[in-house]
């Protein structure tokens, strides 16, 4: 078990006994009421292992999310294909479902036990993506929905205690809105192209093994774009690993088809205009959040540059980004020190 708690152990000190799991809304027109109706994991729920038609995968720079560990999954309804997209998120066929599981370990909290908090779905429908939150219950049995989100007490190891929150349907779409509709953030090329331990324990890289499986559009020749691991200096620069760190935690809204938009702050990746980055550009409107700071990045020093000054707070007002976390992700925060103090 992923969690390092048994199914039925004594609730007494786990991560779930300072809230209960609120009324789950009974709709179809929402998804099934509890996550283990969808058949998507076999045997024990809690142990996540797939069943037929889903898919394990993983990310090169995650979004943070208060330390929170991840296991991803796709389901894909038989038959269906994924459309390639080298630089967009992949074309995926109606009916896929994304599956994202929230989870604590043992080792990373203090007078409690880990679990899993809550599962995160996005389904494509015929006409756009819905997204929908699952909370786990205290004994690892079942996920239930629950469309108006929740939190939970964690108190990490080393770390002050928190209370995560569990986003709500609304503050899902206002993640995932693209051009005004829900889309997934994750599963592009650039996110993916990293190899992949396979039930028979070898490597193999994540698309390929998607190709090969006939579950991805894509020819053997194909040469994969690669998106850096923001924490580890092996698999890129400084400015590539900070890159792919505002990528996924700061361009779901600041790119052109964000709600951030308006900003004219663009943080994807494959952007290369310095002004669009932030560098020497005055922010649009930051109010209270600019710190009385001139300039959203400012080459060679990081604590004149507001990007930082958002980063590095907890203030609702100020902090940046503005859902997902509770806590300062202090690592991010010195990559980004560092990636602006070497800008020119």
């Amino acid at each position: 078990m992923i969690s390092g708690c048994q199914p039925n152990q004594s609730a007494s000190n786990i991560l779930f006994e300072e809230e209960e799991v609120g009324l789950a809304v009974n709709n179809e027109d929402l998804g099934h009421k509890n996550l283990s109706a969808y058949g998507f994991f076999t045997g024990i729920l809690a142990d996540l292992v797939p069943a037929k038609n889903v898919y394990p995968y993983e990310l090169n720079t995650p979004l943070f999310s208060d330390y929170a560990q991840k296991k991803r999954f796709i389901y894909l309804p038989e038959g269906s294909i994924i459309e390639y997209h080298p630089t967009q998120v992949f074309d995926f066929p109606v009916g896929t479902i994304l599956i994202k599981n929230f989870y604590y370990k043992d080792a990373q909290l203090t007078d409690q036990k880990g679990g899993i908090i809550e599962t995160r779905l996005l389904i494509k429908k015929a006409d756009e993506w819905q997204g929908l939150p699952y909370i786990w219950n205290k004994e690892q049995t079942e996920a239930v929905l629950e469309i108006t989100g929740g939190s939970r007490v964690v108190s990490l190891l080393g770390k002050q205690s928190i209370n995560y929150q569990i986003p709500n349907m609304g503050q899902c779409k206002d993640c995932h809105q693209m051009n005004g509709t829900l889309q997934p953030i994750g599963p592009t090329a650039g996110q993916m192209n990293r190899n992949y331990l396979d039930d028979g324990g070898r490597l193999i890289n994540q698309l390929r093994r998607l190709s090969r499986l006939g579950l991805l559009s894509i020819s053997e020749k194909e040469i994969f774009p690669k998106i850096s691991v923001w924490n580890d200096p092996a698999s890129g620069s400084i400015d590539e690993r900070a890159r792919a760190y505002l990528e996924m935690n700061c361009a779901h809204c600041h790119r052109r088809e964000g709600s951030a938009k308006n900003s004219g702050l663009y943080l994807m990746s494959s952007n290369h205009d310095r002004l669009e980055l932030g560098i020497m550009k005055t922010p649009v409107a930051a109010g209270n959040g600019s710190g009385q700071l001139a300039y959203d990045i400012v080459p060679g020093d990081p604590d004149g540059s507001i990007m930082l000054y958002r980063m590095n707070s907890t203030e609702p007002a100020v902090m940046m980004p503005e859902l997902g976390r509770k806590m300062v992700h202090k690592e991010g925060v010195a990559l980004i020190r560092s990636w602006i103090a070497s800008l020119k």
